[in-house]
């Protein structure tokens, strides 16, 4: 039943009907409840006045006997002939005498209505009282002067005894609630019949308007109908229904405007699914292209797909994919609305595209021709500075289909996939010849670079003695470069060494090879050469650099000098080693005998050269074997208050009561392969001295190249801090970012395993290379350590200052710590502090010592200038 209610609810007819059912009855019902109170109340009142008029009567002819000494006969009698006149309403007449009249003439026959006689005694006033059958008039009866003649006993005023009257409560209340409820029954159908009609009338008005806007609803099946549906206007016989009607039609244009297609949606997915990159793609992106225009129309009818890309400064590629064979009046109209479309493009508008490639899908299928009213050809644009590609993707539709704001909306999702497919293939193409090219360049001069340079020496040495034919290796140093940096700054520097690079280019013969080995340092290899002729291209490349100079951006000319060491093989050595070793070597001799100069080694120098780095490796060896590497360690402190926080663990190598610095052995050691385990000694003997100490602070640990490389280096080092109780969260491994730049895959390896064990990670000199910003994005690293050359120019040169902020910007977004290298008086450090750098480290800090100063030690503090002063207790 109550399931039906719901079901009749939910229909317009049976709301109207059960609405209208409702209000009837609760008004009916509430106007007949309201009208037979007042009715019932009114009937009570007259009852009351017309029992009291009754009892009076009665009572006024019952005291006429009482006064004229009749007897209880006559009373009775009296009493009698009262009932018989009121006997609707009359019941019963009581009396009641008071012991002084009983005293006289005896007792009367207990009644019923004695215990309430005794209250109107008590009373002495007229009483009434209510019950839910009766109602009852008590009348006292009092003694007057008349009636002292029979009550002898009595006084004037004196209670002599009381008559009541009793009255049945009248019973037409219920016969008025019987008529009532007979009259709302025959009313309530009236309304039920009434509430039924109009019930009936509005729906059938409603009626015929649904089933039209239904009929209308069911013909859209796809995105297409919609676009067909037409409402009109429907008249539903009420203001408020069309009013919402109206408002329903706005929604369907609407809906109009952003409703997509099931088909397209899945389509879209499918489309996004493709986007994966993988080398099948890379590798035969051109059928990927046309898969994908066979893919776009079951939904769109798209016949051709565009790609053109720049592949180098003047060079484009352009081809056209057809989805089926089209004709050549179609190629020609379409490459004409082509070529017009890109002559007006910002990128392409000089009429670059001279050769165009067509492929085609379906060559089995011919496409219909097109006009020029036909085709409508939809671009969307890429542009990339690194690497330097460009390129535009285009669609071709029908231009009636180009006017469906859906299907331009899904041209444009395929427009962008395809965009970003081919420009990514383009990309990784570029990408994968800029690596192999700077796999053995150098990025700044293009020159060979230090590694392909050790490569192409050691082949020269093995072509030299196949043939046995002599060769030559310079070494080339440019005499005061850092004077150039420090005044003009790092991009003039820069600059000075592609024109030097240039100027040695012109020295030297085409077959001669040339390599930056590294800042301001060259290399030369030439073949088939001797002593003679590598002197007269030494002296040549010295007479270039005498009519040499570079402007500055103030009009400053800028002239250099350098100092050349020459190496001839089989002459000074048969090997890489040895011929680099000695040729380096002269390039310091000329050096120490002032610069622009020209140095070849020798006999005696040549013997000098391998006995100073014989014993120098002997030196080395000794030193390891007999453990006289010792940790000496520089204290890092808060930029902010001062405090010592961190300490950087270095190497020396103690030799009676000299301390030999990393500087003068850690190459050499590096070229022995015992740098690692050198780095073992040096760690082992560090922990020790801080668990000796209770240092609880951070200890920076530098590392060598060949660190990244023996496996199982990292699981070594956590088993000496478990040995030595030194959590491995204290430790940060520092690796310099020039080291990093060949050994990218073994560091990235590295970094995995340190992390894992619980290990920090550091970058050093951080800003120094080409890939400072490829590292932090790449390897998660905690602390870089700002190139000490940033911070010790940063007051006096607006770029360093530029360079400076820029990584503690990116540092702060990227929760990594800086620390400011070579900070070497309070106005650096205040500075560092004011950039927002966390730590300072340099020799106004402190120097390197074999001493831990334990964490809380301060180097100064804050002047209210903002410059640092040491403490009143001593400073550094």
């Amino acid at each position: 039943m109550y399931t039906k209610a719901l079901q009749l609810l939910n229909t317009l007819k049976g709301f109207v009907f059960l609405a209208t059912v409702a209000v009837a009855l609760l008004v009916f019902l509430g106007a007949t409840a309201a009208s037979s109170l007042l009715y019932e109340n009114l009937l009570e009142e007259r009852a009351l006045e017309s029992s009291r008029e009754i009892s009076r009567h009665n009572y006024a002819a019952l005291y006429q006997v009482l006064r004229s000494g009749g007897s209880r006969q006559q009373l009775n009698d009296v009493a009698a002939v009262g009932k018989t006149g009121f006997s609707s309403t009359l019941d019963q007449i009581g009396f009641y005498r008071a012991k002084s009249v009983e005293a006289l003439f005896g007792t009367m026959p207990t009644s019923a209505l004695a215990e309430e006689l005794r209250a109107g005694l008590d009373s002495g006033k007229e009483t009434m009282i209510k019950t839910d059958r009766h109602i009852r008039y008590i009348f006292p009866v009092v003694a007057q002067s008349e009636c002292l003649g029979c009550h002898s006993n009595a006084q004037d005023g004196e209670l002599l005894g009381a008559i009541a009257v009793q009255h049945n409560r009248q019973t037409v209340t219920a016969r008025v609630r019987t008529y009532y409820v007979g009259l709302f029954l025959g009313l309530g159908l009236l309304v039920l019949l009434a509430a039924g009609t109009v019930s009936a009338f509005a729906a059938s008005k409603i009626k015929r308007s649904v089933e039209l806007f239904r009929g209308k609803v069911e013909a859209v099946n796809t995105i297409r109908d919609m676009n067909q549906f037409d409402i009109g206007r429907i008249n539903f016989g009420f203001e408020e229904f069309n009013n919402t009607f109206d408002d329903v039609t706005l929604l369907v244009k609407k809906m109009k405007s952003v409703a997509v297609d099931k088909d397209v949606l899945e389509f879209e997915i499918r489309l996004l699914e493709k986007f994966i990159i993988t080398s099948d793609v890379v590798r035969d992106w051109r059928e990927f292209v046309k898969g994908l225009l066979v893919d776009i129309n079951p939904i769109i009818d798209a016949y051709a797909l565009v790609t053109i890309f720049r592949i180098e400064e003047e060079a484009h590629e352009c081809e056209i994919f057809w989805h089926a064979k089209p004709s050549s009046e179609t190629i020609r109209i379409f490459e004409k609305v082509l070529r017009k479309q890109l002559d007006d493009h910002p990128f392409f508008g000089e009429g670059t595209i001279q050769n165009i490639t067509h492929s085609i899908a379906n060559e089995d299928v011919p496409l219909p021709e097109l006009s020029v009213q036909d085709i409508e050809l939809k671009t969307k644009s890429l542009l990339l500075d690194s690497p330097k590609i460009g390129g535009i993707v285009g669609i071709g539709v029908q231009s009636a289909l180009a006017m469906d704001d859906v299907r331009y909306m899904v041209i444009g999702s395929i427009l962008t996939t395809l965009l970003n497919l081919v420009g990514s293939v383009k990309a990784i193409y570029k990408y994968t010849k800029d690596l192999e090219h700077y796999a053995t360049r150098d990025p700044l001069t293009d020159l060979y670079n230090q590694r392909m340079f050790w490569e192409l020496l050691g082949y020269e040495v093995s072509r030299s003695k196949r043939h046995n034919q002599p060769f030559a290796v310079m070494m080339l140093d440019l005499d005061n470069f850092k004077t150039i940096n420090d005044l003009y700054g790092h991009h003039f520097g820069d600059s000075f060494l592609k024109a030097f690079a240039d100027l040695l280019h012109r020295a030297i013969r085409n077959g001669d090879l040339l390599a930056r080995y590294g800042g301001d340092e060259f290399c030369i290899i030439l073949p088939e050469t001797e002593d003679t002729q590598a002197h007269m291209v030494a002296q040549r490349i010295a007479e270039l650099l005498e009519d040499f100079s570079a402007e500055t951006s103030d009009g400053q000319k800028v002239r250099a000098t350098t100092s050349i060491g020459i190496a001839v093989s089989p002459n000074h050595g048969d090997n890489p080693k040895d011929l680099f070793l000695v040729a380096d070597n002269m390039m310091y001799k000329a050096k120490k005998q002032g610069k622009n100069a020209i140095a070849t080694p020798s006999d005696d120098e040549m013997a000098e050269v391998f006995r100073q780095a014989g014993e120098k490796q002997l030196m080395i060896q000794n030193a390891l074997d007999q453990r006289l590497i010792i940790p000496y360690f520089q204290p890092i402190c808060s930029a902010a208050t001062g405090e010592i926080a961190i300490h950087e663990l270095l190497m020396r190598i103690e030799l009676g009561d000299k301390i030999v610095t990393a500087n003068d052995f850690i190459e050499e050691a590096e070229t022995m392969g015992i740098a690692h385990k050198m780095d073992y000694q040096l760690i082992e003997k560090a922990f020790f001295q801080l668990n000796e100490q209770g240092y609880q602070g951070m200890l920076f640990v530098n590392l060598s190249p060949k660190a990244l490389i023996v496996g199982e280096f990292v699981a070594r080092i956590h088993r000496l801090a478990m040995d030595f109780a030194i959590a491995p969260s204290r430790i940060v491994f520092e690796i310099t970012e020039r080291e990093t730049v060949s050994n990218l895959g073994l560091l990235e390896k590295f970094v995995s395993d340190i992390k894992l064990q619980g290990f920090s990670f550091a970058i050093d000199d951080f800003g120094s290379g080409y890939s400072s910003f490829q590292y932090i994005k790449r390897f998660p690293v905690d602390f870089i350590k700002i190139e000490g050359e940033f911070i010790r120019n940063m007051l006096t040169d607006e770029v360093y200052l530029a360079f400076v902020k820029s990584i503690v910007t990116l540092a702060k977004e990227l929760r990594i710590k800086t620390i400011a290298e070579y900070v070497e008086d309070g106005e650096t450090l205040a500075e560092a502090y004011r950039l927002g750098i966390d730590f300072a480290q340099g020799y106004h800090v402190s120097r390197p010592s074999p001493v831990i100063r334990l964490p809380g030690a301060e180097i100064g503090r804050l002047s209210q200038s903002g410059a640092r002063v040491a403490p009143t207790s001593g400073g550094v």
